[in-house]
């Protein structure tokens, strides 16, 4: 007959194997993954789910802004950030060498401030000569184009008509900002405000202080941008790639929302 003294030490080793068996019966709840932030009503929301074909359709379409190459651009259905689809751009290296899938802003009361937000996965690290993979016609500017990219390994802006850059490609400058992550999804978003000639960008949520126009120029930042008077006015928006002399890349975009208040990721 076992002492009464055993009994505790009994009870617990008892609890011990009760939890054991509970926790191989019972597995702990997977983490949910991260809702993607709602759509405002003052502009447009796309996740690209609507679309049935492999060639982009509805507001977008497939453009080759002033010459074409070997780049191609379509909607996948193997990789995703949220559902099932996604716009796919296969950028090829070379001057000259572009492929966009872009959208009219004619439903966005652009006049009024502009948020865009988009996630973006690439598969190649940003070289050190200048590519593109967005841009926006600025009417006021010519019909030219205001241009997100890479140059020096990070994200830079970049004004086609006098090639002025965001940073300024002082090494102080580039260290301002940063790369993107390869083969992870990022979520970039930027404010463009018009009237005043202002641009914020934020990556992953986190202001990227390299990629602000404020007014004020400050040197290695917006000292060059700000060399003339800057009130952009936006009338479409392309996902894309364009080489100016080296970089090839494979790039997705995902749950685009553009409008005139911030989303967030």
């Amino acid at each position: 007959m076992r002492s009464i003294r055993a009994l505790p030490h009994l009870l617990t080793a008892a609890a011990a194997t009760l939890c054991a068996v509970l926790a191989t019966a019972v597995p702990a709840a997977s983490a949910a993954p991260a809702a993607v932030a709602a759509c405002t009503t003052d502009g447009f929301c796309d996740d690209f789910e609507s679309q049935t074909g492999a060639q982009p359709s509805g507001r977008w379409a497939v453009q080759f802004p002033d010459c074409s190459g070997t780049g191609t651009a379509a909607v996948d259905t193997a990789v995703a950030h949220t559902g099932t689809r996604s716009l796919r751009v296969n950028g090829g290296t070379g001057y000259c060498n572009h492929v966009f899938v872009g959208t009219t802003l004619n439903d966005v009361a652009t006049d009024s401030g502009l948020y865009v937000r988009f996630w973006v996965r690439h598969s190649t690290a940003l070289p050190t000569q200048h590519v593109t993979f967005l841009e926006m016609t600025d009417a006021a500017d010519g019909g030219r184009a205001l241009r997100m990219g890479g140059q020096n390994a990070a994200l830079q802006w970049n004004r086609e008509s006098d090639d002025a850059t965001l940073p300024e490609q002082s090494p102080a400058g580039v260290a301002l900002s940063g790369p993107l992550p390869v083969g992870a999804w990022s979520c970039v978003e930027y404010q463009l405000t018009p009237g005043a000639g202002l641009l914020r960008t934020w990556v992953d949520g986190t202001p990227v202080t390299g990629l602000e126009v404020d007014g004020v120029p400050t040197h290695d930042i917006d000292g060059q941008w700000l060399n003339r008077t800057w009130r952009p006015d936006p009338v479409d928006l392309r996902f894309g790639w364009e080489s100016y002399g080296e970089g090839a890349d494979t790039l997705w975009y995902d749950d685009v929302a553009v409008g005139t208040t911030r989303v967030g990721c």
